[in-house]
């Protein structure tokens, strides 16, 4: 038997930290959805709309995030190492923060997307935080560690292939003839929502040293 299924008999039972992690989880999803839908509107009264709708969500996750801490708080033992849960709740919260940032520049900017860049990061974004939700929802009793590590992979990938698009995009910026105020407000909104993608890949990572610790 493995030091990591010895140490599970001896972990507390109280499941309260997973559940809170999963509404954080399932809180993004809706985000993730919402975000895509928007800049996937051609309608741009309709797409702001929808972005300042993702408010709601990231007031949601902070409420969440200050139960957890709550949680952390009053409980002396915890089913997972009181850092862990630090980092992973930090790392989730993250995800929700930059998203947030993200649409309130798209709403403020009002750039023009000549390269359709905004709905290809929402893709990127959206698939990441559906393999991110995966990862957490595996987390509860670590059954399927494939699954986990499948996950986290993609996340890596899908973290890579954001890179690769802000490097396109601002190939293409840089050599267009749009004003230096308009390119200085399209490369602040691309990175940030690289950035986004970055702030999955931390959430992938802390879940990685989890079922390495656990498993």
């Amino acid at each position: 038997m493995s030091f990591g299924s010895v140490l599970k008999i001896f972990l507390p039972k109280d499941r309260v930290f997973y559940g809170l992690f999963e509404e954080v989880a399932t809180t993004l999803v809706q985000m993730g959805d919402l975000f895509k839908s928007a800049l996937q509107e051609k309608d741009l009264s309709k797409r702001d709309e929808m972005l300042r709708t993702l408010e709601d969500f990231e007031h949601k996750n902070d409420e969440i995030t200050h139960r957890i801490f709550i949680e952390l708080g009053r409980n002396f033992i915890t089913p997972l190492d009181r850092e862990d849960i630090h980092y992973l709740t930090t790392s989730l919260d993250d995800i929700a923060d930059y998203m947030w940032g993200a649409a309130k520049r798209i709403v403020n900017y009002q750039i023009h997307d000549e390269y359709n860049t905004l709905p290809a990061f929402a893709e990127i974004i959206s698939k990441s935080i559906g393999a991110i939700n995966t990862g957490v929802y595996s987390l509860r009793d670590m059954k399927d560690l494939r699954a986990i590590t499948a996950a986290c992979v993609l996340v890596n990938s899908l973290e890579n292939d954001a890179d690769d698009l802000l490097d396109q995009t601002m190939m293409k910026l840089f050599s267009s003839n749009i004003t230096a105020v308009e390119l200085i407000k399209q490369k602040d909104i691309y990175q940030m929502l690289e950035v986004v993608t970055d702030k999955c890949e931390d959430v992938a990572n802390v879940i990685e040293s989890i079922i390495i610790k656990y498993s």
